[in-house]
């Protein structure tokens, strides 16, 4: 057993400051127990068995260099989210977002992106061709109006519908 190291609640005199610092430094390089404290099995694990391996949480062992590369990868990739949120804000803002536009920036492969464009095109178009279908069904006087507003300035169009 150790002996109690909890504080008392007088003051320690210097000599005896002295003679507890002196205590803690030889209990800090008093020698190891004879007795182990913890034991690893060498043995060799068997090749197979019969439970499937498990992952392991955590990133996988990798190499220094490995490790040097997917971060400059990652860095570079986040490295282009900002200029791509601006690009989006400022086509969304001057409301030339369109699938061609948008084509364009991206620099798609011809093979992927006439498809896309093509495909684009059709739903936009058949989009236009379905008529608004609405049923409404009133009892008693009704007054229905329908307001459109056309407003254009130099940075600004503004398109409102009211039905």
């Amino acid at each position: 057993m150790h002996p109690d190291t909890t504080p008392s609640a007088a003051a320690m005199t210097d000599d005896q400051a002295s003679a507890e610092a002196a205590r803690i430094i030889a209990d800090a390089y008093r020698p190891a127990p004879a007795v182990p404290t913890s034991y690893r099995d060498t043995s060799p694990l068997p090749a197979h068995g019969d439970t499937p391996p498990v992952t392991q949480p955590g990133v996988p062992p990798m190499s220094q260099r490995a490790v040097d590369a997917s971060r400059l990868m990652l860095t570079a990739g986040l490295a282009t989210v900002p200029p791509g949120l601006i690009a989006i804000g400022v086509l969304i803002a001057s409301r030339q977002a369109d699938p061609t536009v948008i084509g364009m920036i991206c620099a798609a492969p011809a093979a992927v992106a006439v498809p896309v464009l093509a495909l684009a095109r059709l739903f936009h178009r058949v989009a236009e061709a379905a008529p608004d279908e609405h049923h409404h069904h009133y009892t008693g006087p009704v007054r229905q109006e329908h307001t459109t507003t056309h407003t254009r300035a130099v940075f600004a169009r503004t398109h409102n519908d009211h039905r």
